[in-house]
């Protein structure tokens, strides 16, 4: 027999499964020894008490072992070599890669194109980035095999349980190397160092069922007959016939401007621009954990999430990274970007997280009206190119304390920080744009009351956090998938303004192969 138990314990008792069993068999009046096999299948985190408590569902066999000790039904991946049937797939972010995946199981060859180099070549050009100040427009924390989540941290979690299965996401990541821990976590986590591997994995598969991988290869224009997309042109010269699936990721500015200047429709879309804020890691475990003592044996490095709104638009926490450490994301010359990123054990000494302040496209000065469709994208733009300038022309980023950014003082003492290229004083509340700075302070204020500590000058602000979605939205017909204009073509996840973040991109990413396979048939 085989029963689902749910427990609230304590964290060092949700760490012993003996004693688990122990306390399964003593609420439902069972002698220990008839649990002939135990395994926790979800475990989460409830610190909104001063005693934090563990939340489990155990899975129990009583009188039985189980039938396999597999956790779930691996998919096999057959052979598309041969296949008449094609589609180009256009960038390796979760995205595409997990549209390559799904089109294989359809029986369709990808031919999955990367304007990056892969997973291990690209680690090399970001070590560069923060060792020499250089960056490749190619391979950086935004573009390259695995996209912007490879290396930002890893984390699975998404509120968007409507758009389609997120424990298949999960099973498929596991299924490549991710641990057991991301199908029982609530809020999974798989972790920057981890991630490569399992992204290697996955193009190795592809490979091996007979699709194409090919880096280092620039999609410069569509091949578009007769309204419909045919396939795509490269900047070798090459050209890959096929429906084109376009998960190209939020940074690929010059494909916009591609499609813009194709006369292919676009929307300009809303945005959250801000700051990185970095605390110790042992005071947010003290803050959210409700002692002293931090997290203790037992606990992991602990999370926030704020949200409030300011004069009409909301202030929130994004992509928060305990146990990470700050990293230079920018992905052109003369931009400055920054974003988070956690290893698989987040054990560094800082928490850092985008506090982020909404912008829409009505909040945007005259000016950028010329800019038609790729206006918020030229907001963007001009706040990253700003803050470089405000840098002396450098990655060596502007911070500024919290406490002083909230009350309009210079930060004459920084403390230490994760940001490698380095950081200076920099007076953040004088020179972000007013709409964003006098949100953010009061924003601050908010989140200092409810969570007492949390204000103070032993964090701060690096500017400037702007990546958090696309500029642009590639508006498609939500029954066929494909763009509302151009036939055959299926924009597709984060970068079409579809998805937001590693979790919904890939399911994104899946529902666009579907779609393929249903136009193929015809």
């Amino acid at each position: 027999m085989t029963e689902d138990y749910q427990l609230r314990t304590d964290p060092r008792t949700a760490s012993d499964l003996r004693r688990i069993a122990e306390i399964v068999a003593l609420r439902n009046n069972i002698v220990a020894e008839r649990i002939k096999a135990l395994r926790i299948v979800r475990r989460s985190i409830d610190a909104r008490q001063r005693n934090v408590m563990v939340n489990l569902t155990v899975r129990c066999w009583i009188d039985e072992l189980p039938a396999t000790t597999a956790l779930y039904e691996p998919i096999n991946y057959g052979d598309v070599s041969a296949s008449a049937k094609r589609a180009v797939v256009v960038g390796a972010g979760p995205g595409g890669l997990f549209a390559a995946l799904r089109l294989i199981e359809a029986g369709i060859k990808p031919v999955l194109l990367e304007r990056g180099k892969n997973v291990d070549e690209r680690r090399l050009d970001i070590a560069r980035i923060s060792r020499e100040g250089m960056v490749n427009p190619d391979s950086n924390y935004c573009f390259g095999e695995g996209g912007a989540g490879a290396y930002s941290d890893g984390k699975l979690y998404t509120r968007s349980k409507k758009r389609g299965s997120v424990d298949r996401i999960l099973r498929i990541f596991n299924q490549f190397g991710a641990s057991d821990d991301i199908l029982v976590d609530a809020h999974p986590h798989i972790g920057s160092d981890k991630l490569p591997a399992i992204i290697r994995n996955m193009r190795n598969r592809i490979l091996a069922s007979g699709g194409e991988v090919h880096f280092s290869t620039t999609v410069t224009s569509l091949k578009i007959i007769g309204g419909k997309a045919v396939g795509v042109v490269c900047n070798d010269g090459r050209e890959f016939d096929g429906p084109v699936i376009l998960a190209t990721g939020h940074s690929a500015r010059d494909v916009y401007r591609m499609l813009d200047e194709a006369g292919v429709a676009l929307e300009p879309k809303g945005i959250a621009v801000g700051v990185r804020l970095e605390h110790p890691q042992h005071l947010i475990d003290c803050i959210q954990y409700h002692s002293s003592q931090g997290r203790g044996k037992y606990l992991p490095a602990a999370e926030y999430n704020f949200v409030t709104q300011v004069d009409g638009r909301g202030v929130y926490s994004f992509c928060m990274c305990p146990g990470g450490i700050i990293v230079p994301a920018s992905s052109g010359p003369g931009q400055l970007v920054v974003n988070g990123m956690s290893p698989s054990n987040r054990g560094s000494r800082w928490a850092n997280s985008g506090m982020v302040v909404e912008v829409r496209v009505e909040d945007l000065d005259e000016k950028y009206e010329a800019f038609g469709n790729l206006r918020m994208m030229a907001f963007q733009e001009d706040l990253e190119r700003l803050c470089y300038e405000q840098s002396g022309s450098s990655l060596n980023a502007g911070a500024q304390c919290v406490l002083d950014f909230v009350e309009g003082r210079a930060s004459s003492d920084l403390p230490r920080t994760s940001y490698a290229p380095g950081i200076h004083p920099s007076r953040l509340d004088l020179w972000l744009p007013p709409f964003v700075g006098s949100r953010l302070r009061n924003g601050f204020r908010k989140f200092g009351k409810s969570a007492r500590g949390f204000l103070t000058n032993e964090a701060i602000l690096i500017g400037v956090e702007s990546r958090t979605s696309s500029p642009v939205r590639i508006p498609r017909d939500a029954a066929s998938m494909q763009h509302v204009s151009v036939e055959g073509l299926y924009p597709c996840g984060e970068g079409a303004g579809y998805a937001g973040g590693i979790v919904s991109a890939a399911i994104d990413g899946e529902k666009c192969a579907e779609a393929v396979s249903e136009y193929l048939k015809d």
